[in-house]
């Protein structure tokens, strides 16, 4: 068995990073984005809406309640004009693809690193069980 130090796993989780970067959903992702970025009307709502959250949390921490209430229906309708513009909704979809990718990975290496373990500890795959803990285990009388 090869004995990993932990800079050997960090330069493997590196490439691992670079190999996700240079997939079709990142490489989607960044095009979405600039997309968005580049279109003048998406900026402007954005920015309208980054002052309307500035008010809304001033109004807040002054109890500005009736204020509050109005700046916070603007806000909505905002967010939902943005949310309408479909390379919005593409790129919103292009980071739920990116992040599905992310956790996928991060799974398949907890489940492969737990599976390693109880196999090389002669456990039960089945019971999720270490060989360790399967002996410790009093056993059941028939």
């Amino acid at each position: 068995m090869t004995t990993y130090t932990k800079d050997q796993i960090i330069e493997k989780a590196r490439e691992i990073a670079t190999m996700i970067t240079n997939t079709e959903e990142v490489e989607f992702f960044k095009r979405a984005e600039a997309q968005i970025n580049e279109n003048q009307k998406i900026r402007e709502k954005i920015a309208s809406l980054k002052s309307l959250q500035k008010q809304a949390v001033n109004f807040q921490q002054y109890g500005k309640e009736k204020a509050l209430s109005l700046v916070e229906s603007k806000i909505a309708e905002i967010e939902k004009e943005i949310d309408e513009v479909p390379i919005v909704q593409e790129f919103k979809q292009s980071q739920v693809d990116v992040n599905d990718l992310l956790q996928l990975v991060a799974n398949t290496i907890a489940n492969n690193v737990t599976n390693q373990i109880i196999t090389a500890t002669e456990g039960d795959l089945l019971q999720g069980k270490t060989g360790s803990d399967m002996k410790a285990q009093p056993k059941k009388l028939s």
